[in-house]
């Protein structure tokens, strides 16, 4: 079988936000599996915040990208052609295939999804990467109870909605901050007992009103004026499981404000607050089959909704990429590259 994969690269590093001119569209000929490979065709590429990072040159939990390589990404993908005797054509799985149209890959590197069990989008939203960082982060570090108060930033967003959903289920007290009228309102759909909108004026004032008795669970996505606004209603003996920081991912240097290093250093020692980063691979091996089971019971039953975002062709996805650091998705964000045969 002859296959020639679209790819989209990384022509030159952003400075700032990334532009189209970041990214190079190329064709190239499909590398025949070896034994214990697949070639898999993408069907739906996630787009996540965490590629900004891979985009820059800097020290961080992964590598960065080369430039020339495939951005990278989530994939859920068709089998085509199979050098494994474990999967065989026309099976539908997960990967991590990245910004093109085909890849080849370790059969054991990939998880066989059922279409009839749930969308096979799902495998890349509330049932894989988002859904998962979500539940590892509440139960391992914020470890909720009945009746304490849980804010979460980004609140629409696949991680965010569903940490919010999974601490009402938890017996959370909910406060969601999104970004416009729209997302505010649907975080009311989605149960929250508090929605507010970080684009109004004087959020520390409304958190105030919203949490009286101060916040003990804050999930932090964001990080930037949301933080500064949460940080003050911090209880004693708060969690802060920090899963992202989306409002300095295109910074070019810190930001033109004091420096408040030490008042937050104070806060932490003064309300014995644990603040504790973490990616969600770190918790995979020994949570991931609970989190399906758990999850996907609460999808089935109604009590986790979820929304997607999706953008039709490969060729789309840098602008739909732009335009998800910028808050202009509503839900997970996806490209859709081809059809299930």
């Amino acid at each position: 079988m002859s296959l020639v994969s679209h790819q989209i690269r990384l022509a030159s590093r952003p400075e700032g936000a990334p532009r189209p001119e970041n990214f190079s569209h190329e064709d190239h000929a499909v590398r025949p599996p070896e034994t214990g490979e697949v070639v898999l065709k993408t069907l739906y590429l996630s787009l996540d915040p965490y590629m900004r990072g891979r985009m820059a040159d800097v020290e961080s939990y992964a590598e960065p990208l080369q430039l020339g390589d495939v951005m990278v990404g989530g994939t859920v993908a068709e089998v085509v052609e199979s050098a494994s005797e474990a999967l065989h054509p026309g099976q539908v799985v997960s990967a991590y295939g990245g910004w093109q149209s085909y890849s080849t890959a370790k059969a054991s590197s990939v998880r066989v999804l059922d279409p009839d069990q749930a969308p096979i989008t799902t495998a890349l939203g509330v049932l894989g990467m988002p859904g998962f960082t979500a539940y590892a982060g509440l139960l391992q570090i914020a470890k909720p109870t009945a009746g304490e108060t849980l804010a979460v930033a980004a609140a629409t967003g696949p991680v965010g909605a569903t940490v919010g959903q999974i601490a009402r289920i938890l017996g959370c007290r909910t406060i969601g901050i999104a970004g416009g009228a729209r997302k505010v309102d649907h975080l009311r759909e989605l149960g929250f007992d508090v929605a507010l909108d970080h684009r109004e004026g004087d959020l520390a004032g409304r958190l105030r009103d919203a949490a009286p008795e101060g916040i003990d669970i804050y999930f932090e996505n964001v990080g930037g004026a949301v933080w500064d606004a949460v940080l003050p209603r911090l209880n004693t003996f708060a969690r802060v499981p920090v899963c992202g920081l989306a409002a300095s991912y295109n910074l070019t240097g810190l930001p033109p404000r004091p420096d408040r290093s030490q008042a937050l250093l104070r806060a932490v020692l003064d309300k014995s607050l644990t603040l504790r980063g973490f990616i969600q691979n770190e918790f995979a091996p020994a949570m991931f089959d609970d989190f399906l089971h758990d999850m996907g019971g609460w999808v089935r039953e109604g009590k986790v909704a979820y929304r997607e975002d999706i953008t039709d062709g490969l060729d789309h996805a840098p602008e739909a990429f732009i335009g998800m650091l910028e808050g202009r998705n509503f839900g997970k964000t996806l490209v859709k590259v081809a059809e299930h045969a």
